[in-house]
């Protein structure tokens, strides 16, 4: 009843809720600096699901905790950019005013339920202590949320399971709990950074249902943090692709997957499995390595292991430019790319 009146009040417009400006976060260690983003721009809209794909150590995860204030501050800061939610920068915001939000406007779903429940600590107390933090709401009031949010993502007798320690479930009901503390508080934006990562095939496939069945209840727009191109074509709308720290192509799924305009769009959807007609074949590599962020990258990042690589690639970096209905990607020979 409580997730009906939410859905019914929360009118989905294509208004912008998250809106990330040019947004740069280092790394510092010893004498080296390493630019984990390099002016990553993009939107979420009202109540949509943007996936957010790439090769590990592209950026996907450093955005997601630049965006929630979360980076050690003895080794990471955010030197340019902003971050606006509903209009204010979440960068000017003080400690105290980012806790607010954290949980309440926007919630995370991490990738190990395990490093990110307290083990001390039952899990319905956790689920609570969320609850209470933001709403302000008894004990009582709140652990009966936390039974009801245990239900609402399926977990059989959640009485019961709300007294158990963490080790004392299994790998998918823990995701379940997490994701239940994410949304406890009802979230206006959930980001879920590879939330299915650490799981067996069918159990990852029942947690990607449960966030779709979730969000539609719910209107929470989601942002989907994964390596994993199936996902994205199953659970959302619209999608960017980083590469070394950069975004290099952001469309609609539809048109995404149906006409890449990058090389490493290109290169990536090659290596899904494809197992059609009964026959498998070896999957094609991207040659070379990802470059190294402790240096000034000069010209397009992908020019190494492009295909399509010329002098220009080299020595400029390109810009994002328009390729279509809500399409656009930083690549010097984008028609090349659509013809090859």
């Amino acid at each position: 009843m409580l997730m009906q009146q939410f859905r019914e009040d929360r009118i989905i417009e294509n208004d912008v809720l998250l809106d990330v400006r040019d947004l740069e976060t280092h790394f510092f260690g010893g004498e080296s600096t390493t630019r984990a983003l390099g002016g990553v721009s993009f939107q979420v809209k009202k109540g949509e699901t943007l996936g957010v794909v790439g090769e590990s150590g592209c950026g996907k995860s450093v955005t997601a905790l630049s965006i929630l204030r979360l980076l050690p501050k003895s080794s990471a800061r955010t030197v340019g950019g902003e971050v606006r939610f509903h209009g204010h920068n979440l960068l000017d915001l003080s400690e105290r005013e980012m806790r607010k939000i954290r949980g309440d406007k926007i919630a995370m779903i991490f990738q190990d339920p395990m490093t990110s429940l307290n083990p001390v600590y039952r899990v319905g107390r956790q689920i609570a202590e969320a609850v209470q933090i933001h709403t302000g709401a008894s004990r009582s009031t709140a652990l009966a949320r936390a039974e009801e949010m245990l239900r609402l993502v399926r977990i059989a007798d959640p009485e019961r399971r709300a007294n158990n320690y963490p080790h004392e479930m299994s790998g998918g009901m823990r995701q379940r709990a997490m994701i239940a503390m994410a949304l406890a508080c009802l979230p206006e934006l959930l980001i879920a950074d590879e939330p299915t990562t650490a799981l067996d095939v069918t159990i990852q496939a029942q947690i990607l249902r449960l966030i779709v069945d979730l969000k539609e209840r719910t209107g929470t727009a989601v942002m989907f943090i994964t390596h994993d191109l199936g996902v994205v074509a199953e659970t959302c709308q619209r999608v960017i692709v980083m590469y070394a720290g950069r975004i290099v192509e952001q469309a609609t799924v539809a048109d995404l997957f149906a006409r890449p305009v990058h090389p490493y769009t290109k290169a990536l959807m090659r290596s899904v499995p494809d197992r059609r007609h009964g026959k498998e074949r070896r999957l094609p590599e991207i040659p070379g390595i990802v470059p190294s962020l402790r240096e000034p990258i000069v010209g397009c990042s992908f020019a190494p292991r492009c295909p399509f690589a010329t002098a220009v690639c080299w020595e400029k970096a390109p810009i994002l430019e328009d390729y279509g209905a809500d399409h656009a990607a930083a690549c010097w020979h984008a028609k090349d790319v659509v013809s090859a």
